[in-house]
């Protein structure tokens, strides 16, 4: 039975490895990535909490799905959403009043610029 090799190849992960940025910038960058990983735990939180409230019955949990949640859009998962939005602007050190369409051309223009691996 042949065995089937599931690593990168050698020079692939040096490439890769390369292509990051060196950790002092990642440790420069930890509490804006901490931020995002925080208000998304919150989200989350919110989010489960919202679709499996403690004594529900069988039928009000079936009621309760992400498509009605979103649906309903209460304030406090919009604020939440906010949160979390913010914190990704400030990673990314953008203004939080962009259009859609100046985020979607800012993602592509960081897309574009990463190194292909």
């Amino acid at each position: 039975m042949s065995r089937v090799r599931l690593a990168l190849p050698r020079w692939r992960l040096v490439r890769r490895l390369a292509s990051r940025p060196p950790l002092c910038e990642l440790n420069r960058e930890l509490p804006k990535v901490e931020a995002i990983a925080q208000a998304a735990r919150e989200l989350v939180e919110k989010r489960d909490a919202w679709l499996n409230p403690p004594g529900a019955t069988e039928a009000q949990l079936k009621e309760r799905t992400l498509t009605n949640l979103y649906n309903e859009r209460p304030t406090w998962l919009d604020l939440a959403h906010r949160q979390l939005d913010a914190a990704v602007y400030d990673a990314y050190s953008w203004p939080h009043d962009l259009t859609d369409e100046a985020i979607l051309e800012r993602l592509l223009a960081l897309n574009l610029d990463r190194p292909a691996v």
